[in-house]
């Protein structure tokens, strides 16, 4: 029992979003970020994509200090490791062969989605009471009341990893590709500060696409025709089919992503002789500009290049948004203007011989991860002197 005058901390789950009001939720979350807000975690629900059929048992988790709402996070009882963009499929594997159990195991984390920003959306007095202690042994007994045998939160903020390094931490670090607006009003501004062979490469890359007749064609959520979300759909299933897999979401939840968030959602299509070839949908949120999806049926030049990144900065800079994120992975990116940026995970792994090969794992981890960056930094593409006017 906790000691007289001590703030006392209780975690409840719910198995459904909508057993929490938007209101509720959003005093915790904000509504800056679009994969935070109710309506998104709704529509993964709503349309069958996060359920317990899918091995996404929503646990949502809520925090109460001294019997008051004090904080929730996105959290999904997992029974396997698909869609989370931090692979733990060898620590599955070696569970299995020492006959043991990984499986079920708590996910604190936005499903499907490999972007960087608070999970635990704790009020000022909880943040302020909570310590890194404090956190790991409140998810450990979560997590073991629900029958895990571990815990993982994905890409957290900044915020968020104060409260998460401990001594005995588990921590992996990743990297993506972002691209960010200093102050740019057209896309040849932000052209002006690559070197010379770089930006003439991006210019050829476009001229490329336009000189195979491709145009393209921006729908907002609000005014967009159910053609266009039929299309894209059939666009996203393809990126998926093409690699032997089942996509993650279902048509369902992009009519319930429209309805719910249109003025977050954008969607650019590809056009060639009067046809829909490919498609990217986007969602915006604060000051960052998110690249979700994209699909195509055939291939041309630089398709891909130009509708998920060039039409994107282009989407960006229109809507003064000073960072652009366009998903995991892609080295690729890096040569278009894209910068590393290092990102984070914490795992709370409950058996104590398997927390410590792990812990020796992504220490090891770690120090590559961390080469990988400095190597790509050292070879950005932009000028190390003032750009040309």
């Amino acid at each position: 029992m906790p000691d007289s005058g001590t703030p006392e901390l209780k975690i409840r789950t719910v198995q459904f979003i909508g057993d929490i009001s938007p209101d509720h939720w959003h005093q915790c979350s904000g509504t800056d970020s679009p994969f935070l807000r109710h309506e998104f975690l709704l529509a993964l629900e709503q349309s069958g994509c996060t359920t317990a059929a899918t091995g996404w048992r929503p646990a949502h988790l809520l925090f109460y200090l001294n019997d008051q709402l004090a904080g929730v996070a996105p959290a999904y009882l997992k029974t396997h490791s698909m869609g989370e963009y931090v692979f733990d499929w060898a620590w599955a594997d070696a569970y299995q062969r020492h006959g043991m159990n990984y499986y079920p195991k708590l996910l604190i984390a936005i499903p499907f989605t490999p972007c960087q920003g608070p999970r635990l959306l704790f009020s000022p007095q909880l943040r302020e009471w909570m310590t890194p202690e404090r956190l790991h042994q409140a998810l450990a007994s979560v997590t073991e009341e629900l029958g895990g045998h571990s815990w993982h939160l994905l890409f957290p903020d900044s915020g968020d990893q104060q409260l998460l390094g401990t001594r005995d931490e588990l921590h992996r670090i990743g990297c993506q590709f972002h691209w960010y607006n200093r102050g740019y009003t057209t896309f040849d501004d932000f052209l002006a500060t690559l070197t010379s062979r770089k930006r003439k490469s991006i210019r050829r890359e476009r001229r490329q696409v336009a000189d195979q007749g491709i145009t393209f064609r921006h729908f907002s959520g609000k005014d967009m025709p159910d053609h266009i979300l039929q299309a894209f759909y059939v666009f996203y299933q393809a990126t998926y089919l093409k690699r032997g897999q089942r996509p993650y979401l279902n048509s369902e939840f992009f009519h319930e992503l429209r309805a719910r968030l249109p003025d977050q959602l954008q969607i650019i299509m590809a056009v060639k002789d009067d046809q829909l070839i490919a498609g990217a949908l986007f969602l915006a949120g604060g000051d960052t500009l998110y690249g979700r999806y994209w699909g195509c049926l055939e291939e041309f030049d630089h398709l891909h290049f130009e509708t998920c990144y060039y039409q994107g900065i282009e989407l960006a800079i229109k809507q003064a948004l000073t960072r652009f994120d366009a998903g995991a992975q892609g080295e690729h990116k890096l040569v278009r203007g894209f910068e590393p940026v290092i990102t984070h995970s914490w795992h709370g792994i409950l058996h104590p011989g398997f927390r410590e090969a792990i812990a020796r794992f992504t220490r090891e981890e770690a120090e590559h991860v961390m080469a990988y960056a400095r190597d790509a930094e050292n070879a950005l593409p932009y000028r190390t002197t003032a750009p040309e006017k």
